[in-house]
């Protein structure tokens, strides 16, 4: 079982989430796109339970704050294969079109594959790939709760005119999204939280798709 915390970070307004195992404290950070007091916090006083640095894809306002957390902390970072350069490639991440601001370069220690499972202490959290919003965009899975990143909001989805983006790639991933069995929370990358039965019931992108 995990604790999920939200705190939102950066110009955009990205959904940073700390998730913590509960039996053994063990935590990872996802989509890190820029500081805030919660994951300060976090490094000052337990920097050593940080196993995780888990990124939903490589723009800018998830990755911002990834080289400080590899340098201040033991967390191992994790991305998909696909979108691995962004964290090296402004032109990928595309800090060079927003904000004139370059995440520093770092390199990824977990290239993330389809079907991957990483260990959080007693939880299993998965990874499954979802391009769309980008070639190497995916969600993580954790008990009954998704963490979307840009592929799904409320009520919406990630846009997919950028590049390596794919409105038909994005269509097979919520077709995908939309077949899990079971109730699950998702956190999305901005905006508020939903649930899957009210997207398939409401989101007009999902409904198309089921």
């Amino acid at each position: 079982m995990i604790d999920v915390k939200i705190t939102m970070v950066g110009e955009l307004a990205t959904n940073c989430y700390i998730i913590t195992d509960t039996h053994t404290g063990e935590k990872a950070i996802i989509d890190p796109g820029a500081t805030s007091p919660s994951v300060r916090g976090i490094i000052k006083n337990s920097p050593d339970k940080i196993k995780y640095v888990l990124l939903t894809h490589g723009h800018f306002d998830h990755i911002g704050y990834v080289s400080t957390l590899k340098k201040e902390t033991n967390a191992k970072i994790a991305i998909s294969r696909q979108d691995s350069d962004c964290l090296s490639k402004p032109e990928r991440n595309l800090s060079h079109k927003f904000f004139g601001r370059k995440p520093e370069a770092v390199e990824p220690d977990i290239l993330l594959e389809e079907g991957d499972t990483l260990k959080l202490g007693n939880s299993e959290i998965k990874f499954i790939l979802t391009p769309g919003h980008s070639s190497g965009s995916g969600c993580y899975i954790v008990d009954n709760q998704i963490f979307t990143g840009d592929t799904i909001f409320r009520l919406s989805i990630g846009r997919t005119d950028l590049p390596t983006g794919s409105y038909r790639e994005i269509v097979k991933s919520l077709k995908r999204i939309a077949s899990l069995e079971g109730e699950y929370y998702i956190y999305p990358g901005h905006g508020e939280a939903t649930m899957l039965s009210y997207e398939k019931n409401f989101n007009p992108y999902l409904k198309q798709v089921i």
